[in-house]
């Protein structure tokens, strides 16, 4: 069955899942084509670079800067975990046209199955990614999913952050951003996270803050890169 026939969709949400990310790849791939990369790190990191596809690990990043990473990370071949909603369907299939998979699940739907299923992406070799804050926020505070799934599969977290210099910004939980044509876009890195295997589960929050910190800190160095105001 597929997702048009899904009768848990309306038949509006049906029509709006076969017309919706054909049109909506095109605008993201052709305003993208504007888009100028400029990779900050610190010190230390070694970054992914536009085009380059990585290996078994886990990738994080902030929920507002999901559009920006579409476009940078689209020869990837990564796998997303989205939810199981009609918003988090129109996204998988907007990321499909771009080279990515989905596992189905979020942190308050289905957790565990996308926990296992992200598991089953790294021992194949392929890059997991989480939107840290989640698909309903709070803003800028990550969620432990990253965590576990570090510590189930001994993969490291890479942790960056796409500002863009013009972009406008939604009214929503995230303040999703939609860069401008013609802007440039500070792809910043912060140092990796790693989660030891054998990590006891009262441990699991101070890394889980370790992370949040690194996050923040991508954020905050792509805003001074750019000359933006701290928010």
């Amino acid at each position: 069955m597929t997702a048009e026939d899904n009768p848990k969709f309306t038949l509006g949400q049906r029509i709006a899942l076969a017309v919706v990310p054909p049109l909506m790849s095109l605008l993201i791939w052709l305003v993208g084509l504007t888009w100028r990369f400029e990779v900050i790190t610190e010190e230390g990191v070694v970054p992914i670079l536009l085009g380059e596809r990585p290996g078994p690990e886990i990738y994080c990043f902030w929920h507002q800067c999901v559009l920006p990473c579409t476009v940078y990370f689209r020869y990837s071949l990564s796998i997303i975990l989205i939810s199981r909603s009609f918003d988090g369907e129109l996204i998988a299939r907007i990321l499909k046209n771009f080279g990515y998979g989905a596992v189905r699940g979020s942190s308050s739907r289905g957790a565990r199955e996308g926990l296992l299923g992200l598991q089953d992406v790294i021992e194949r070799g392929r890059t997991a990614i989480f939107t840290a804050d989640g698909p309903r926020g709070p803003i800028y505070r990550t969620k432990m999913g990253p965590i576990k799934l570090a510590q189930m599969t001994g993969a490291p977290i890479g942790i960056f952050h796409l500002e863009p210099k013009h972009a406008w910004a939604m009214k929503s939980w995230d303040r999703f951003l939609v860069p401008m044509p013609f802007t440039r876009i500070a792809v910043s890195w912060a140092q990796w996270v790693r989660v030891p295997v054998d990590l006891p589960a009262e441990q699991f929050e101070s890394k889980r803050q370790e992370l949040n910190d690194a996050l923040e800190r991508a954020r905050l160095r792509a805003l001074e890169h750019l000359g933006k105001a701290a928010q």
